[in-house]
């Protein structure tokens, strides 16, 4: 597959609880292909998405959107059905992975541990705990630690929650309720089929909620994480297992979280994103660097991985 010129259209922003986000991605990724001699076409998602793709005639789809409906399935299928190129997974993998539970149902037969957990109406909340505290409640089809909140006895969240404690229940009508993992977090990107690295995520306060990803200063990143080789080789080779699985396409990030009193039993995936994020802070470039491949190289082979998988089609 020639490196090009490609004409690219960089599908961004959108109207998702990441649009911020996704503008960044996308803004990053545009400045990067055309550094490289590309032609690039921004494309702000709005209704008339078909009809701007149909009238630009790209080469290729770079999909930087983050949400709902860049990520789960529904962009990836009109695209199939207009029949161009895009990056990223396609339809069948992204309606599984942004689903938490059905990510589930797909990784843990095959051995990938993943928290045990159920979903609750969030109505239910205010009558009582789903679970022992601690224990974590997050939307089921939301990326980027969107409206995750942490329950503990010490939380200011009353007990049962009250109806006008601020949190993910007043915006979801229903929500993933999983034991807390104390200890480390920690993330896997793979790129053209390899894992690059792990990477710890240490927030300054809190914990590594949608703030204290975007936000410059509030998480220390270190890469490679200084854990015990043994444990970096297995969670590498959990996220290779479930980017396999899950049949992604292009970059995947998977998070984990681990509890080092247990070993290698105290690992734990929490999600693969399909649509992991492209901005400064962003983690799957930054583990790209660290392997060796700069931020527009990068680029470039997620564009040609899609082309190639396209004409191999």
């Amino acid at each position: 597959m020639s490196r090009g010129p490609w004409h690219v259209a960089v599908l961004m922003g959108g109207w998702s609880h990441e649009r911020e986000v996704s503008l960044m991605s996308g803004t990053g990724v545009a400045d990067a292909l055309e550094s490289r001699g590309h032609r690039v076409t921004r494309i702000d998602m709005d209704r008339n998405v078909a009809a701007t793709i149909t009238g630009a005639r790209p080469d290729c789809v770079f999909n930087a959107l983050h949400g709902v409906p860049g990520e789960d399935g529904s962009v990836q299928g009109m695209l199939d059905l207009m029949g161009v190129p895009y990056t990223h997974s396609g339809l069948v993998t992204s309606v599984i992975a942004i689903d938490k539970e059905l990510t589930k149902q797909r990784l843990v037969p095959h051995g990938i541990p993943m928290p045990k957990g159920r979903i609750v109406a969030s109505d239910s909340l205010y009558e009582g705990d789903p679970l022992p505290r601690p224990y974590v409640l997050k939307p089921v089809n939301e990326g980027s630690s969107v409206g995750v909140a942490i329950v503990t006895d010490a939380s200011n969240y009353g007990n049962p929650i009250a109806r006008d404690a601020k949190g993910p229940w007043q915006e979801f009508p229903e929500l993933l309720a999983e034991p807390f993992v104390a200890g480390h977090e920690l993330t896997v990107a793979v790129v053209g089929g390899k894992a690059l690295a792990v990477t710890e995520l240490k927030p300054t306060q809190g914990f590594y909620d949608y703030d204290a990803k975007y936000t410059d200063g509030l998480t220390q990143h270190v890469c490679p994480a200084e854990i015990d080789p043994e444990i970096a080789d297995y969670m590498m080779e959990l996220a290779m297992r479930a980017h396999e699985l899950l049949g992604c396409k292009g970059p995947s990030r998977s998070d984990f979280r681990w509890d080092e009193t247990q070993g290698k039993d105290g690992i734990f995936l929490l999600e693969t994103n399909t649509q992991p994020g492209m901005t400064p802070l962003s983690l799957v470039p930054e583990q790209a660097k660290y392997a060796g491949i700069d931020y527009a190289e990068l680029v470039e082979r997620i564009v040609e991985e899609a082309l190639a998988g396209a004409e191999a089609r």
